[in-house]
C-alpha cells in the first residue's frame, strides 16, 4: 500500500491467473522445470487464414488510428457473425470493437455503473469481474454455486440476491472457470427473473462460444424480452487461439454501445487496424474451420478428467465447455503434505507449484474457494506430466 498512489489502485487485487503465471516465469528463469496449467491460452499456433489477411493487412498499408468502436468492414462481418451463429440482429450502431473483451466488460462497467450499484456475480466467475466493478465504485455480490449443480446459478438463487441497488449480472458460457455451459432452457429460467427487473443490464460473455462439447450455445439476448436488456461480448482470443492480437467486441442497445464508444474515446481510442483486419477473416469463415482445435480441446478433456479420477480427494464433474477443470480440493484442507499445511486453496496451489512444479490456480480468485482452476489448454504430454506430478506428491 503506497500512500502516494490512488486507492482505487492500492485496493485493486492482482489478477490471481497472471501473478500465477508470473510466478511461474520466475521459477523457470531460475531454472525450474514448471508446467505452465494456469494461463487460458490455447497452445495452437492462429489459423493461416488469419494470418494471411494479417500479412495482407501490412502490405496494403493500414497502418492509420482506427474509428474508436471498429472499422466498418468489421463492425459487419461481426454483424453477420452474430445472426450466422447466434441469431442474433445488431446494427452497427450496436457493435464497438475493443482492445480485447476485457476492455469490452471494463467499459461497461464504467458506463452503467454508479457508486454502490451492485454487481451480481454468480460463483465460480472470471477473477476480473470483481475488481473491474469495484474499479467503477460497484459492489459485487457473490451468488455462491457448488460443482454438485455444475457451477449453475438456479432462478431461485439468483432471484435471492437482488435487491434495489442491483445494477448488472455477469455470467459466461462456456464458463471461466468451470466450463460450464447454460443450455437454452437454463438461460430461460433465469431471463424470467430478470424481466422482472428491468433495471438490470445482463452482461453475457460469450468468448469461449465455440469451444462448446454440447452440440449447442444459447445466448441470452436471443429471447426478445431480454434483447434489450443484455449486452453480449465476445471476441477471437480463444477460438481462434488469437489471445496476443486483443479484440473483443459488444453487440449491446444502441445507447451503451454509444456510450461505451464515448468512453474508449478518451482511454484507448480504437484497437489495432492489423489485428482488426485480420479479425475480419476469423469471423467471415465458418466455425467449421477451427474445429480442429475444439476436437482437440475434447481428447484432452478426456485425458485430464482421466488422470484427476486417479488422485483421491479431488472432487470433478464434466466440464462442457471452455478448456478448464475445476475440480473441489477441499479434502486436502487441514492437512499437512511433506512437512507443508495446506489451510485453503491458495495454499494448495502454492504446494502444486513448490513440491510439483504445476502451475494452477486457487479457486478463491474466482469467488469458490474450496477449488482449483486447471487449464488443458496444454499439449497432452504437458498435461500427463503435471498430473503424475501431483499425483506423486500427494500420495
Amino acid at each position: 500500500m503506497n500512500p502516494k498512489l490512488s486507492d482505487r489502485v492500492n485496493n485493486m487485487a492482482t489478477s490471481a491467473t497472471l501473478a500465477m503465471a508470473a510466478k511461474a516465469r520466475e521459477l523457470r528463469e531460475e531454472g525450474r522445470d514448471i508446467i505452465g496449467l494456469s494461463l487460458g491460452e490455447p497452445d495452437f499456433t492462429v489459423p493461416e487464414f488469419v494470418k494471411d489477411a494479417a500479412i495482407q493487412a501490412v502490405k496494403d498499408d493500414y497502418h492509420a488510428y482506427t474509428p474508436v468502436d471498429g472499422y466498418a468492414e468489421l463492425k459487419q462481418a461481426i454483424i453477420t457473425k452474430f445472426k450466422r451463429d447466434n441469431n442474433l440482429n445488431y446494427t452497427p450502431a450496436q457493435i464497438v470493437v475493443s482492445t480485447g473483451a476485457k476492455q469490452s466488460i471494463a467499459n461497461l462497467a464504467q458506463v452503467l455503473i454508479n457508486p454502490g450499484d451492485e454487481i451480481l456475480l454468480p460463483a465460480p466467475y472470471w477473477v476480473s469481474y470483481s475488481d473491474i466493478g469495484k474499479v467503477a465504485e460497484g459492489v459485487p455480490v457473490i451468488i455462491p454455486t457448488g460443482i454438485e449443480s455444475d457451477f449453475k446459478v438456479t432462478p431461485e438463487a439468483l432471484e435471492a440476491a437482488i435487491t434495489p441497488r442491483s445494477k448488472m449480472l455477469i455470467y459466461s458460457s462456456p464458463c471461466n472457470p468451470s466450463g460450464s455451459v447454460y443450455s437454452r432452457e437454463e438461460l430461460r429460467a433465469l431471463a424470467d427473473v430478470l424481466v422482472k427487473y428491468p433495471n438490470i443490464i445482463v452482461v453475457s460473455d460469450e468468448i469461449y462460444e465455440h469451444i462448446n462439447f454440447t452440440g449447442s450455445h444459447a445466448s441470452m439476448a436471443q429471447f426478445e424480452d431480454m434483447y434489450n436488456q443484455t449486452v453480449t461480448v465476445n471476441g477471437v482470443s480463444k477460438a481462434y487461439a488469437m489471445t496476443g492480437w486483443r479484440i473483443g467486441y459488444i453487440g449491446a442497445p444502441e445507447y451503451i454501445a454509444r456510450a461505451c464508444n464515448k468512453m474508449q474515446g478518451q482511454v484507448t481510442s480504437g484497437a489495432n487496424c492489423i489485428a482488426q483486419r485480420a479479425t475480419i477473416a476469423a469471423l467471415e469463415n465458418p466455425p467449421e474451420k477451427i474445429q480442429y482445435m475444439v476436437d482437440a480441446f475434447r481428447e484432452r478433456r478426456k485425458l485430464i478428467l482421466g488422470l484427476l479420477a486417479e488422485i483421491p480427494g479431488f472432487k470433478t464433474n464434466e466440464p462442457e465447455g471452455a478448456f478448464y477443470v475445476f475440480p473441489d480440493v477441499s479434502y486436502y484442507f487441514g492437512k499437512t503434505i511433506d512437512g507443508v499445511h495446506i489451510e485453503n486453496a491458495s495454499d494448495f496451489a502454492l504446494f502444486l507449484l513448490d513440491k510439483a512444479n504445476v502451475a494452477t490456480v486457487t479457486g478463491e480468485a474466482f469467488g469458490s474457494p474450496n477449488c482449483i482452476r486447471i487449464s488443458y489448454a496444454a499439449s497432452e504430454k504437458d498435461i500427463t506430466e503435471a498430473l503424475k506430478r501431483i499425483k506423486e506428491v500427494l500420495s
